[in-house]
């Protein structure tokens, strides 16, 4: 039984036990039936001494794990980041940053490092690898070098290119025999700590067949002498990519940057050239947003794509001290789109459909990042960390059959729905009586100390109406009692809907994009409330709103001490609407992306 009524919350995860610091708990799965987890952990915090690489083996879907194995020792240099390959003969191949030199310190930027100095040293060293050919049990007493080809972003840091900069997030694979690393080359540090990076690939046509490991040849990718960069008049970071490859052979690549969307491009020549990086979009043509966070994309079973990422527009800017460290932040919840190949005049190209909730916790200050994505046995798994602690989860794979048929699907959702109006052949009423709304929180009946019992419901609200007018206070629908319990859904000045959410003791409010809504046209609206990770989206005319250019956030957070919406015992229907409504559904729980998306294209043909 969960420990809390939504699989969607951290806490329902397993726990991958690690020393204190746990990040990239990557798996693959062994030729004996194992999961082999691999993991950078340490005693401290990310970048502090003793910072080492260890995996972990599982014979049960990540339920319970065996003793850590060191890959390289606690007191030893630094060894980080590491990512995990498995050849097509079983051997695993565990690459990843190591501090060759023991350096203490690195040079940097003064301000903000005092004296130029940055005692962080896990993004430099030495590229290497260990193997293991018992399944991860053991690893080779030997470490074996990857020459990474100096570029242009190289020469140009501190040390001349004397010391590379560097680290890799994105997982190695194995195309027409040959082995591709992904690397992220850092210029410099300084205000937000990277201050630049680009994207490469390191390949080895001949590691898979090498006797002698000490001779095998590494070509860096793409040629020339500039890695992936950010779209043209972006930002100077471009890192953490995540490559896939499609079905006709191209490589598809998505990474972060500090622009507030991620950048996405292609090669078509096995990463010797790139298409000009372009802001990845959602398949209506609208740029996805995203912090300077990790996003990563993986290929599924089924020849389908997932993509991970966190929805809002954290930009990192350098004339305000506080906006430089936020870029990295709100992590939570993620978000996950799913992504199907279609033809281009170039070749095939990944659509995107717009994101559904996929992971969260309760604490919006929890980062949660650098996932894996397992499958097994057809069933679906992700491994996460805060930084503090690593976890597996099993996602639902009804929410992952949603977003691959997002696109076409076109069925109105049944489940939970409590109004459906007008009734056939009727038309809307003035008002109504409302039925019970679920209760979001209530006092414990279980507790000692009878606190609060988080319910986890929702509830969603969904109409067809057309306005003859934008004016701003224009009621739509209202259960507000005298003491204004109850929810209302109203025009405001800036031409937007809002919805405001009031249980008699704390009100909440937010409210739709600007420029969505016009007059005499009809518009389908929905309002999502998600009583798990408190939030609130608004769907228009099939688009989630993500704050376009207007804000950073599309999607907002309510009071999660809210009891419920029950006010008055009758719901107003258009009170002081300078229109018409059509379609009024109330639902008692949240419905998907995908279920909205499902209820506006059966609608959309009738009205």
């Amino acid at each position: 039984m969960l420990s809390i009524p939504d699989p969607r919350h951290l806490a329902n995860g397993v726990e991958i036990p690690t020393e204190t610091y746990s990040d990239q708990p990557y798996i693959v799965q062994t030729d004996d039936g194992a999961w082999l987890c691999v993991m950078t952990t340490g005693a401290g915090h990310e970048g502090d001494p003793g910072q080492h690489v260890i995996t972990l083996r599982s014979l049960d879907q990540g339920r319970t794990w065996a003793a850590p194995v060191d890959v390289e020792p606690a007191d030893g240099p630094e060894a980080s980041y590491a990512v995990l390959l498995k050849a097509p003969g079983g051997r695993i191949y565990c690459f990843y940053n190591y501090n060759a030199e023991n350096r203490r310190w690195v040079k940097a930027d003064n301000p903000p490092y005092a004296a130029g100095k940055c005692d962080r040293v896990d993004t430099q060293g030495h590229y290497v690898f260990k193997y293991s050919d018992d399944h991860g049990r053991t690893w080779s007493a030997a470490r074996y070098r990857v020459p990474i080809r100096a570029f242009a972003i190289d020469r140009a840091n501190a040390y001349g290119g004397a010391v590379q900069f560097f680290w890799s997030v994105g997982k190695p694979w194995i195309y027409q025999g040959a082995v591709y690393l992904s690397i992220h080359k850092v210029g410099d540090f300084g205000e937000g700590f990277m201050t630049s990076s680009q994207g490469v690939l390191v390949k080895s046509a001949d590691l898979l067949q090498a006797t002698d490991l000490t001779h095998v040849t590494w070509e860096t990718l793409p040629d020339g002498e500039i890695g992936l960069r950010a779209p043209v008049g972006g930002g100077p970071v471009a890192d953490e990519q995540s490559y896939v490859v499609l079905s006709d052979g191209a490589f598809y690549a998505v990474y972060r940057t500090i622009d507030g969307h991620p950048a996405c491009t292609y090669s078509r020549d096995g990463g010797h050239s790139w298409s000009a990086p372009t802001y990845q979009c959602y398949a209506d043509g609208r740029r996805m947003k995203h912090p300077r966070a990790a996003n990563f994309v993986w290929k599924c079973q089924n020849g389908h794509y997932l993509y991970w990422f966190h929805n809002h527009g954290g930009r990192f800017i350098r004339e305000h001290p506080q906006r430089r460290t936020m870029a990295y932040q709100d992590r939570n919840p993620v978000w996950l789109c799913g992504g199907v190949e279609i033809d281009s005049a170039e070749g095939k190209v990944i659509q995107w459909s717009q994101p559904e909730i996929l992971l969260y916790d309760d604490d919006p200050w929890i980062r949660m990042s650098y996932p894996d994505l397992v499958e097994e046995n057809g069933r679906y798994f992700i491994t996460e960390t805060q930084k503090d602690q690593a976890r597996v989860h099993e996602i639902d794979g009804a929410l992952l059959a949603g977003l691959w048929r997002q696109p076409r699907y076109a069925q109105v959702a049944s489940a939970g729905l409590l109004v459906d109006l007008p009734h056939p052949g009727g038309r809307m009423p003035l008002q109504i009586m409302l039925p019970t709304l679920p209760r979001f929180t209530q006092r414990s009946a279980t507790r000692a100390d009878h606190g609060a019992e988080d319910l986890r419901q929702g509830v969603t609200l969904e109409l067809w109406l057309r306005f003859h007018a934008l004016e701003a206070d224009q009621v739509v629908l209202d259960s507000r009692n005298e003491q204004g319990q109850g929810f209302c859904l109203r025009t405001t000045a800036q031409e937007t809907l809002e919805v405001s959410l009031h249980d008699g003791r704390s009100e909440s409010r937010w409210s739709c994009d600007p420029g969505l809504l016009t007059v005499d046209d009809w518009h389908h609206v929905a309002v999502v409330i998600d009583g798990g990770p408190k939030v609130i989206t608004f769907i228009i005319d099939g688009m989630l709103c993500d704050g376009g250019d207007y804000r950073q956030f599309g999607w907002g957070r309510y009071n999660p001490h809210l009891r419920d919406l029950n006010g008055a015992a009758t719901l107003r229907i258009g009170p002081t609407l300078d229109g018409e409504i059509r379609r009024l559904r109330i639902y008692d729980r949240y419905l998907r992306t995908a279920e909205v998306m499902g209820n506006f294209h059966a609608d959309n043909n009738q009205i």
